[in-house]
């Protein structure tokens, strides 16, 4: 049995990720991975498994956090349907391929890439502006090709997308919280596909960790999605009233430190 300490950490881990979801159209991997990395550490999870295991936990905890998101922005009419319908197919592909190389892969490499990538996501955050222009149609080629890498990056990194799925629609002059929503509806199925990789590669893997399926740790995943699954709609409902800007700085911030001191725990 748990812990409690390790239940409360879950419980109000799920809590945090589920309100950014809603807030920002992310789908938490960005805060979950450095700190489930943390947490299995803690509890013992040999360092060459552990961001395998982080990765596909936060990713199958996405799933119910993307489906929370998504019913509250269906509310306010801030999804673009077509452009989830054509994406979804790239992202499935690139999701699910991509979680083969992160088996593959060292968790002091994936650390670092982790790194590396959210501090690139942060530093856009913190220096982009955002330009008030008028939606025009995207093309179906460019969004399959841009789906894809995106679902392969989402994957290595475990993240709904949102980090790249929201400044790639607003750079398409879609506005910003259509774009979040989008991404909000994009994230299932990259999470879906994510977490059915992780499964499937943990399997094959020599991980031997009580209460896991693969590189998915159960417990963790139920309890993150249980408070998540309550906190995503207040976020979504935020995100309608509020400028986003400052927090969007916050979050940055928060990214950076977060995948650094993982990345030290690692070494």
């Amino acid at each position: 049995m748990l812990d409690i300490q390790w239940i409360l950490s879950f419980l109000l881990l799920g809590s945090f990720v589920g309100f950014l979801a809603g807030l920002l159209g992310v789908g938490g991997g960005g805060v979950m991975v450095p700190v489930l990395t943390m947490i299995f550490l803690q509890q013992g999870v040999p360092v060459d498994n552990v961001l395998h295991l982080a990765l596909g936990t936060s990713m199958a905890s996405i799933i119910f956090t993307s489906l929370s998101s998504l019913r509250t922005h269906q509310k306010y009419q801030a999804i673009h349907w077509s452009i989830v319908k054509t994406m979804s197919f790239g992202v499935i592909i690139g999701t699910f391929l991509s979680t083969f190389l992160a088996s593959h892969l060292s968790s002091l490499y994936l650390a670092i890439f982790f790194t590396i990538f959210m501090a690139f996501i942060a530093v856009k955050m913190l220096f982009k502006k955002q330009d008030n222009a008028v939606y025009n149609d995207i093309k179906n080629s460019s969004l399959f090709v841009v789906s894809t890498g995106i679902g392969a990056i989402s994957a290595l990194v475990s993240i709904g997308g949102g980090s790249l799925t929201v400044p790639y629609l607003t750079s398409k002059n879609i506005d910003i919280k259509k774009a979040i929503g989008t991404s909000a509806a994009i994230g299932l199925p990259i999470s879906i596909a994510g977490t059915l990789g992780y499964l499937i590669n943990g399997w094959s893997s020599d991980i031997n960790y009580q209460y896991s399926l693969g590189f998915i740790y159960l417990p963790a995943v139920l309890l993150i999605s249980m408070t998540s699954f309550i906190t995503a709609p207040y976020g979504a409902k935020l995100a309608q009233h509020l400028p986003i800007k400052v927090l969007k700085k916050i979050f940055a911030c928060l990214l950076i430190l977060l995948s650094v001191k993982m990345l030290l725990s690692i070494v």
